[in-house]
């Protein structure tokens, strides 16, 4: 069966890029169009991974991981911020926050399928 990742970005133009990667690499893709949207796909799959972006309306990446690592299904989830942001004060908001792994837009697709490699089981 294939790995289940959780896509949550409000740029449906990295939405598709993102889920072309993975779909391509075998991996089954939800999409969320932001934070709520997210956590509520969340709620309704089983989801192996979560790739999210910081900055969103409604509710922001860090603000997602914070509730998704507060539910005990997603507490061990690796979770993964794909985001512009590269500061390290950023980086250490989203570890405290419960991040597993960080990775710069624009990405390259083989560096986030390897990244995704190391930290899904």
């Amino acid at each position: 069966m294939a790995k289940r990742i959780l896509i949550v970005d409000d740029s449906a133009t990295m939405r598709q890029m993102v889920s072309f990667t993975l779909t391509q690499a075998g991996f089954d893709v939800v999409e969320g169009v932001d934070g709520v949207d997210g956590l509520a796909r969340a709620g309704q799959h089983t989801i192996h991974l979560v790739l999210t972006d910081l900055n969103m309306p409604r509710m922001s990446g860090i603000e997602l991981i914070q509730s998704l690592r507060a539910t005990p299904a997603y507490r061990y989830t690796p979770i993964l911020m794909l985001t512009t942001e590269s500061q390290t004060s950023k980086k250490l908001e989203g570890k405290a926050a419960g991040a597993t792994g960080w990775i710069v837009k624009p990405f390259h697709p083989q560096k986030l399928l390897e990244t995704i490699a190391k930290v899904l089981p």
